[in-house]
């Protein structure tokens, strides 16, 4: 009887000190280790890099690859497995450092490097002031929805026209877009893990878990993204 008591003591501990932002973090890191990981070995093998950048078709395929599996990965998590939405989400993370490969033969090695750092930097400073800030940032949400959408507009636009000074604004508008969306999804995750992580089962806690490092991992890659149009020199 004793040793069931502190069986359920130690247990209750446990659940007490689980967090779903520390452990969305833990995901989002590691989601962008295997991207840079995958993402420097395409692109030093000669080979790969070829058949991706000289097959048009191929490229494409893997961009709308990786579209169909995050819109499948955020329409279907709540019903999956958490081994089937962790499987998911790293193999969107690696099929995001394949096409994300081509950076490195457009970009110099500098540029990247300080476009990364610059965005860790700013992500960071973002992720402390959503969770410590006593201000709502919810009401954000719609402007930020409508400006991501305008956004991909622009770009598609921009895409036929050609222009590097709609490129160089949308790349600059791109940059203050991506750091609202660190802060306003921080909060609402903070906000999950206020509410969810004392309470919710395992399943349930890993799949949060997910769709949280899914959301704080795409904010991250546009904002490095948009920083590195920004910022970078091209080879």
């Amino acid at each position: 009887m004793a040793f069931q008591d502190q069986a359920q003591t130690l247990s209750q501990a446990v659940v007490r000190q689980r967090s779903i932002l520390r452990n969305v973090y833990l995901w989002m890191t590691l989601g962008l280790a295997i991207t840079g990981v995958v993402a420097m070995y395409v692109a030093g093998n000669t080979q790969l890099i070829r058949a991706i950048v000289g097959n048009r078709g191929l490229f494409f395929g893997l961009v709308i690859g990786e579209l169909a599996l995050v819109w499948f990965l955020s329409a279907r998590i709540s019903t999956m497995s958490p081994t089937a939405a962790t499987l998911s989400f790293a193999g969107y993370s690696v099929l995001n450092g394949v096409t994300l490969s081509v950076i490195f033969l457009a970009y110099t090695g500098t540029s990247i490097a300080l476009a990364f750092f610059v965005a860790a930097a700013t992500f960071g400073v973002l992720s402390v002031y959503a969770v410590t800030t006593n201000r709502e940032l919810g009401g954000m949400g719609q402007y930020l929805f409508v400006g991501l959408i305008g956004i991909v507009i622009a770009s598609l636009i921009n895409m036929f026209i050609g222009s590097q000074t709609i490129d160089y604004v949308i790349s600059f508008i791109g940059v203050f877009l991506f750091m609202g969306l660190t802060a306003y999804d921080t909060q609402m995750i903070k906000r999950w893990s206020d509410q969810m992580s004392a309470s919710a089962d395992e399943a349930d806690y890993m799949r949060v878990s997910i769709m949280g490092a899914l959301k704080l991992y795409l904010d991250f890659i546009n904002l490095f993204l948009f920083l590195l149009r920004f910022l970078g020199n091209r080879r």
